[in-house]
């Protein structure tokens, strides 16, 4: 969930959001201009060519549903019908956002997320599986993986852990599952 509190701290000015795109499927690119310019590109895995490639092929699906992002699945995952989830699924790469988060969540927020989701496409790449909740949402590896990446770069333009904990509040955990995911972070107590 995105912070309640506007903060000041921006992403890098040459990241830039297209908020105004329609429902529909567009290049990460086009939603997300300026990601692989970033400082954090060069520290996703492999190397240079690698990231390119990966990039260039990635897919943002904007849907009217009020959800914020996730990796569209290859298949929906067994646990998903349990929880009333129905995600979008797709063959291709593709970040699902929804647009509302896309249209009105503070470009901090929307910075952070895709590069969790984008983390999620190489760990997916590798052949991990992005939806293993064996051990819960907060002890999946790749979560924390992907959260640690984001993290690391809000840490980086200054954000403070008050922002981080507010952040890391997502509706589908509740606050000993939230207080496990700011621990397992190194993100202090409030």
């Amino acid at each position: 969930m995105p912070p309640s509190k506007q903060v000041e701290i921006q992403p890098p000015s040459i990241f830039r959001i297209e908020r105004g795109v329609p429902t529909g499927r567009f290049r990460l690119l086009k939603v997300f201009t300026g990601l692989d310019k970033v400082p954090p590109f060069s520290l996703y895995p492999g190397g240079e060519s690698r990231r390119k490639a990966l990039v260039r092929r990635t897919w943002v699906e904007v849907v009217r549903d009020e959800t914020w992002m996730y990796v569209a699945p290859h298949e929906v995952p067994s646990f998903a019908e349990a929880v009333g989830w129905k995600p979008v699924t797709s063959d291709a790469d593709c970040i699902v956002v929804g647009l509302q988060h896309l249209s009105k969540s503070p470009a901090l927020t929307l910075y952070l997320d895709v590069l969790h989701e984008f983390y999620h496409i190489f760990q997916r790449n590798a052949g991990r599986n992005l939806w293993d909740i064996t051990n819960g949402y907060v002890g999946n590896p790749t979560e924390l993986e992907a959260y640690g990446f984001a993290v690391d770069e809000a840490r980086r333009l200054g954000v403070s852990d008050e922002f981080l904990r507010e952040y890391l509040k997502v509706e589908w955990i509740d606050a000993k599952e939230h207080a496990r995911l700011v621990k397992s972070l190194g993100i202090p107590p409030a």
